[in-house]
């Protein structure tokens, strides 16, 4: 009997075994055809899609070398380093001035929204060929500002960030959208920020990384997209003196065999050309300013969520360029691109662990009623 018990015992673990091997050996031959079939442009999004991911960037690294992947990611030419943001194209409250090389859609798009609110806070449905997205459209930069979980800690017991929509009702907001760069620690518990925090201008975290770029505004409301590569804590702290910020986070700009990420999208004017970073389908979340100092609040949706793969960075630069964006940067994306507004999830990409909610986070852009 004992025996009998055995055998049947080992057939099964011999079947759960090779289940699971056939399964491996499947999802691996599915990951070789999707890293080096013969669909170039299946595998010029999908090696940059995984790589702009906070969890599965070792996927690619499990069929290709360092090597193929920086051919992948560097495929369309090397990125040209954006200038500085030049302050003076922004005069807030001022009428756009039209540009000859524009069209009449292009210039006009903007004051033609509606504002049934009379708030000057403009919610904009967009649809893209892989992706959908909510834009909001803020006339009065002085009301995005960032808000914080500070003071930050690396205690167990405050290693949980919070929700955009908590950001929202804490600050007594009407909008907030994901903002900086955090630490990711198993399931996501966001409560420690990357790069710096600047927020109302009180220097919140001052840990200036390799390839991180400022985003925020100064005391004119005015966006500043800054590289802060090779600027250490005291160096930053003297920036942000200096050029008077008050609100700011970081995030990366930087490719290479384990990362594909981008932040600068327009600087005064121009698209920044990306070259190979920002080629991937996924969501994203992206801040701009018109020249009149409206800014934009672009999120985008993807991984699957209404059957959309996401957005890719060009997507990002022609949204903002079609509503006159002259400067704008893309933030911390993926399962964290989330906008929250009147009261409702517009966007929310995020699965776990907040089923409904966004992830957890230790930073937001939020957006006073």
């Amino acid at each position: 009997m004992v025996k009998k018990i055995f055998k049947v015992v080992g057939r099964v673990f011999a079947y759960i075994f090779t289940l699971v091997a056939v399964l491996v050996l499947t999802v691996y031959l599915l990951l070789v055809m999707l890293c080096k079939g013969d669909a170039p442009a299946t595998t010029r999004t999908f090696v940059p899609t995984m790589l702009e991911t906070g969890a599965l960037k070792f996927v690619v690294n499990l069929v290709l070398t360092e090597e193929e992947i920086l051919a992948y990611t560097t495929s369309e030419g090397s990125a040209e380093v954006a200038e500085d943001v030049d302050t003076s194209m922004i005069q807030i409250g001022s009428a756009v001035e039209t540009d000859d090389d524009k069209t009449t859609e292009e210039v006009s798009l903007l004051d033609a929204l509606e504002d049934p609110d009379g708030d000057g806070i403009i919610y904009v449905p967009i649809s893209g060929h892989t992706f959908g997205a909510a834009l909001l459209v803020v006339r009065d930069p002085s009301k995005v500002s960032i808000a914080s979980i500070y003071p930050f800690s690396s205690a167990e017991k405050d290693k949980y960030g919070i929700t955009i929509e908590q950001f929202v009702n804490n600050t007594g907001s009407i909008a907030g959208i994901n903002a900086g760069e955090f630490v990711v620690d198993g399931t996501n518990w966001g409560g420690r920020p990357l790069g710096v925090v600047v927020s109302h201008g009180e220097i919140q975290f001052n840990a200036p990384g390799y390839g991180d770029v400022m985003i925020g505004f100064n005391e004119d409301n005015v966006l500043v997209i800054k590289e802060l590569t090779g600027m250490g804590a005291d160096a930053f702290a003297a920036y942000v003196a200096e050029n008077h910020i008050r609100d700011a986070v970081t995030f990366k700009d930087v490719s290479d065999g384990n990362n594909n990420h981008f932040t600068k999208l327009i600087i005064n004017g121009e698209a920044v050309d990306l070259g190979g970073k920002g080629v991937g389908a996924n969501p994203r979340t992206a801040i701009g300013q018109c020249a009149d100092g409206t800014v934009l609040l672009l999120v985008t949706d993807g991984r699957g969520s209404a059957g959309h793969l996401g957005a890719t960075a060009q997507d990002l630069i022609g949204v903002m360029q079609t509503y006159g964006a002259v400067n704008a940067a893309n933030l911390d994306g993926g399962g964290s691109s989330s906008l929250y507004f009147d009261g409702e999830y517009k966007i929310c990409t995020t699965f776990l662990p907040s089923a409904g909610n966004s992830k957890y986070l230790p930073t937001a852009f939020v957006v006073e009623p």
